[in-house]
């Protein structure tokens, strides 16, 4: 069922009408009094009343970003969007509905990741009804679907990709922040769209390690992290190492044969890599002792 768009008069004049008709009635039971026709007045002056009582109820109130929509015994009519003060069939069932965006935030999932992890995940969704007829109609309550169904498409997305990354290359759900706010705002639109609900913005609010796991998880970033400093150290000693003994030998400064090369190479390494500072030794023999 889609939304369709209706325009109905404007509920001013028919205020005013109401206003004549209750005004006509009075006038009626008014002339009654003393009158030769006074049955006839007080007859046509309750059915004026009864008339403006009709007519009263079919004057509504649209709000900017509001929509009202129409039924008539169970058949829908219309949705009215023009705000203002408007009239329809006294008749008609009104229901509104807000167009304005609201903002979700899901609850403190928890969930297991691509890797297996427990983990605690939130999100917040921005949204907003873009069809009324949808939203009423095709959902029993559209602001509960789309609490139910945001957690829902929160939880496929947190066992899609693992917390970390592996790889430089891979996609995670701390390190891919926006690829994964996009592929998590496309889940939710997927499911919300039979409501007749835009989705405009769904991000990760909340992502840590479940509290059974965490200080082993830290313990595992701490160690990653050392490593990698490690690794960054050892490249850069070795490299400084090839080009002491590039300029020693350009330079003739000593010949060194392949023994003290390993020995000289050894030294420097362990001063370049060691986390202590290295206690200098003075040699007072020869140069080869």
């Amino acid at each position: 069922m889609r939304e369709k768009i209706i325009s109905v008069p404007s509920g001013y004049l028919m205020l005013l009408v109401d206003l004549a008709v209750f005004a006509a009635a009075a006038t009626a039971f008014f002339l009654a009094k003393g009158s030769d026709q006074a049955t006839a007045l007080v007859l046509g002056g309750l059915l004026l009343l009864v008339l403006g009582f009709v007519m009263m109820p079919g004057n509504f109130t649209v709000q900017p970003n509001q929509a009202i929509v129409l039924q008539l015994f169970g058949r829908y009519i219309g949705t009215v969007k023009e705000p203002g003060l408007r009239w329809a069939n006294p008749f008609y069932s009104k229901k509104q509905v807000s167009l304005r965006a609201r903002n979700f935030e899901t609850n403190q999932l928890k969930v297991n990741d691509h890797d297996g992890n427990p983990i605690e995940i939130a999100a917040v969704v921005v949204w907003r009804v873009v069809d009324s007829a949808e939203a009423t109609f095709q959902v029993d309550d559209y602001s509960n679907y789309v609490t139910v169904q945001s957690e829902a498409a929160l939880r496929n997305l947190a066992t899609v990709y693992a917390y970390d990354a592996h790889e430089p290359t891979d996609i995670s759900l701390r390190g891919s922040t926006e690829l994964v706010a996009e592929r998590l705002k496309t889940e939710i639109q997927s499911r919300l769209s039979v409501a007749g609900v835009e989705v405009t913005e769904a991000r990760i609010t909340h992502l840590a390690y479940a509290p059974e796991i965490a200080a082993a998880m830290l313990q595992r970033q701490q160690a990653g992290a050392i490593i990698a400093a490690r690794s960054r150290i050892v490249e850069g000693a070795v490299g400084m190492v090839e080009m002491a003994l590039e300029q020693l030998s350009r330079r003739s400064i000593v010949k060194l044969d392949e023994e003290r090369k390993a020995a000289m190479v050894s030294n420097l390494l362990v001063v370049l890599c060691s986390e202590r500072n290295v206690q200098p030794v003075v040699n007072t023999g020869t140069l080869h002792h």
